[in-house]
């Protein structure tokens, strides 16, 4: 083990994935259960996968984690950023018309986030030799579903019930002391690379305003199209036109966009190689010539679409079968528990018992939970039938409020012995010299599926009903499983 400023890594690996975890569970979970609660659409919500783009598209800017600066530096930016996207997010969640801004923090906040992700994975990978990698691999699941649990346990309970502006300010508080206290604790674990001055004197250009100024301005002319007089008269012409939305377009742009990228991946490829930057060129070429890449890359972009499209829905359908203020203490008092035995135990059955062993049954036993919560939709029906945009919903019950948490426990469990067998594979494909820029790469491959999976769920889930979609969705991951045994890697090395 690599000599870190604090000697226990039991005390710096949780605190550090519990600041990975906690930003993704506020944008990429708590924000499904808040835009409901705040009446917005299931279609709108079925497009909060979008906050997971940057996660996606991390590998893109991993290579400046590597060369510039250090992983701890990096981090502390990260963190200090996020704390003030919170404190955004806390003063306009009050307002009318904040669901808009708030909904751009979200996204950048997921961009600080994802560039976080990467620098606490690098440290990690710099701190620990690649035994002790292992090892803490279930204590490292651990930590971060803590993190994961405690926005819709503590966040999402003060918000539906005190108010979400002092929701977000508690969730701002928490990494703000997290913040502080690495500041004081972590010391450097590795040796300085270029500084930050000269990364934005050689990434900042005029090429990257004019993409990002075209981007913004496409998507604020759409915006106001659809809001504008002559949309409204083409509607009353064109009824057909009254049920496109504007989410509707995005989505749709978005699976074009990728069509257009599947159809030119090797021009695209050759553009990124004659960028002039070496150390990406090395660094992609070098993941891509892993041993069966094609079925590497397969799995892992599929490996998560059954789970997104399931957990996108989750909230919003606790909120309209009437029990949202139980949300908190479901997720935070059972699901985490669950989580964490799940992730320690998944953790030690891979170490004892190796991943090719593992992986089959942990798979499995995290795909099976949309087939239980399919089964729990079609049982709690009538009251989502009753209790969707109620003001004062019936009570579901004792028994029902029971098998709701029983199935959560459930999910949390399973999807900490998932995460376990993600995490172990992703640090088995990634080379010595591009740790973090290979794992950001895996790491982002893997939430591309669960992009349009997600984004899907939402279109279902309001056509067909919860219970329809977790059954397609189940569909959705057999896919990935059908490739893990072409699977290279397995084995302990």
């Amino acid at each position: 083990m690599k000599k870190t400023g604090i000697s226990n890594p039991y005390i710096w690996a949780f605190s550090t994935y519990f600041a990975e975890g906690f930003p993704y569970s506020i944008i990429r979970t708590v924000s499904g259960l808040f835009f409901r609660d705040m009446k917005v659409s299931l279609e709108a919500i079925g497009l909060t996968p979008l906050f997971g783009l940057p996660w996606i598209f991390k590998f893109l800017w991993a290579p400046q984690v590597d060369e510039y600066e250090t992983k701890r530096k990096w981090m502390l930016l990260s963190q200090s950023l996020f704390v003030v996207i919170l404190f955004l997010t806390a003063l306009f969640a009050p307002l009318k018309g904040g669901i808009t801004y708030i909904a751009i923090f979200f996204f950048i906040g997921a961009f600080i986030s994802a560039t976080n992700d990467i620098a606490i994975d690098g440290y990690y990978m710099e701190a620990l030799d690649e035994a002790d990698q292992s090892k803490f691999v279930g204590y490292r699941v651990m930590a971060y579903r803590i993190a994961w649990m405690t926005g819709p346990g503590l966040i999402a309970t003060v918000g539906t019930t005190a108010g979400w502006n002092y929701a977000f300010f508690l969730a701002d508080m928490i990494y703000f002391l997290l913040l502080i206290y690495h500041i004081i604790t972590l010391s450097e674990v590795q040796d300085r690379g270029k500084s930050f001055i000269e990364m934005i004197v050689r990434t900042v250009r005029i090429k990257t305003f004019i993409f990002l100024f075209s981007i913004a301005a496409l998507t604020i002319s759409l915006r106001i199209f659809f809001g504008s007089e002559f949309f409204k008269d083409l509607q009353k012409y064109y009824p057909l036109l009254k049920k496109i939305r504007f989410s509707h377009i995005v989505a749709i742009t978005l699976l074009i966009a990728l069509i257009i990228l599947g159809l030119f991946r090797n021009k695209l490829r050759k553009l990124i190689m004659n960028s002039g930057s070496s150390k990406y060129g090395r660094a992609f070429l070098s993941f891509m010539e892993r041993d069966k890449i094609s079925i590497i890359l397969s799995f892992l972009i599929l490996f998560r679409a059954g789970e997104w499209a399931l957990s996108v829905m989750v909230a919003p359908m606790i909120v309209d079968i009437g029990i949202k203020s139980h949300y908190g203490w479901i997720s935070g008092g059972i699901g985490l528990p669950s989580s964490i035995v799940g992730a320690m135990l998944g953790g030690w059955l891979i170490s004892k018992f190796s991943l090719k062993k593992m992986i089959w049954p942990f798979v499995l036993l995290q795909n099976i939970t949309n087939i239980i919560y399919m089964f729990l939709a079609i049982h709690l029906n009538k009251f989502i039938i009753l209790n969707t945009g109620a003001a004062h919903p019936q009570s579901v019950g004792a028994f029902n409020l029971f098998l709701v948490a029983s199935v959560h426990s459930f999910d949390q469990f399973a999807g900490g012995l998932g995460t376990a067998v993600l995490m172990t594979y992703l640090m088995r494909i990634c080379d010595k010299e591009f740790k973090a820029t290979h794992y950001a790469i895996g790491s982002g491959l893997m939430n591309l599926s669960g992009l349009f999976a997600g984004i899907l769920s939402g279109f279902i889930a309001g056509w067909i009903g919860y219970a329809w979609l977790f059954g397609i969705s189940f569909l959705f991951s057999i896919p990935a499983m059908l490739f893990i045994p072409f699977l290279p890697y397995l084995e302990n090395k």
